[in-house]
């Protein structure tokens, strides 16, 4: 896929509601029919540790959107999900420029109630997650088997939600506190729907030489609806919400190659450990060689996934 050179870090359009996620500039807009939608646009900026660098990825926006792209539609028998259209000739009131800055970049989604509780499914020890069971010998309270390493696949994947922060950091839940932020039978269906994602998800990443190690959902309940049926909605299984590793490099016992923001994160921690930042904002400027790597990285898992 062709990607511009320069780097989208907000956009201005002339749609009410405008507000700013780490990554997404996000709109109300109303479509010709009279739909009420979500307008969301993926930007060039990149964030870790909950912190937006100074700098951007150019045409890392349209890379998370057209990786997601694709899984909605792969995923499209299985679930609903929000997606209506991620072309930009959809939108009203906009100029060319506009339309073509927008370009590869934007989904068009259904308005939803969005369901305050992330959905992180685990295949595979790593993060925090390997953290945690250093200290506990499990993840979020889950139970597992003895003798695990950096890096270990588990022999079923595990469901381990999160509270959803609007500011700072999500923070992991048990089971049952989530089931009392949206209810027992709400959790239940988000959880078989995440697993069932999931395990398809890495079925079809390892035969393309991508190991999907864990990764995280959303799901919102369309406005329109009386019904309290989820749908999936934000992204999905992009390098930005998911650890993607090369199955050719992969070696149990390690840190692992990546195909995500893990490269942009190893990089920090070195600022970090130099006494550069204390992860705090502003965020830093990454120098070329990490922005041109990192670009990389993110291609790859494109095309591995995609083509």
């Amino acid at each position: 896929m062709a990607l511009s050179a320069a780097c989208v870090m907000e956009t201005n359009l002339p749609y009410p509601g405008r507000r700013q996620g780490k990554v997404r500039d996000i709109y109300d807009v109303t479509l010709a029919d009279g739909t009420e939608a979500v307008l969301i646009v993926a930007t060039d900026r990149i964030s870790a540790f909950d912190v937006v660098m100074a700098n951007g990825i150019p045409g890392k926006g349209a890379l998370l959107t057209q990786i997601s792209r694709f899984w909605f539609e792969r995923f499209s028998q299985m679930l609903p999900h929000h997606l209506i259209s991620t072309d930009p000739a959809d939108l009203p009131d906009l100029e060319q420029a506009d339309r073509d800055a927008l370009r590869g970049r934007i989904m068009i989604g259904r308005r939803c109630r969005v369901l305050p509780v992330e959905c992180i499914v685990r295949g595979y020890l790593a993060g925090s997650g390997w953290k945690d069971y250093q200290r506990t010998g499990g993840i979020c309270g889950i139970e597992l088997p003895t003798g695990l390493v950096n890096g270990s696949r588990l022999d079923h994947p595990i469901f381990t939600p999160s509270t959803k922060a609007a500011h700072g950091h999500d923070e992991n839940i048990s089971y049952q506190q989530a089931a009392d932020i949206i209810g027992p039978t709400m959790i239940k269906k988000l959880r078989d729907l995440s697993l069932r994602i999931y395990s398809e998800a890495r079925d079809y990443a390892a035969e393309r030489g991508i190991l999907i190690a864990d990764t995280k959902f959303e799901f919102g309940v369309p406005l329109e609806t009386s019904a309290e049926e989820p749908i999936l909605i934000d992204e999905v299984l992009t390098p930005d919400s998911s650890r993607f590793w090369p199955a050719d490099e992969y070696r149990e016992g390690q840190e692992q190659p990546s195909l995500d923001k893990q490269y942009v994160r190893n990089y920090l921690e070195t600022l970090v450990a130099a006494g550069q930042w204390d992860k705090t904002p502003p965020g830093p400027t990454l120098p070329d060689e990490i922005i041109e790597n990192t670009l990389t990285r993110y291609r790859r898992a494109y095309e591995a996934l995609t083509t």
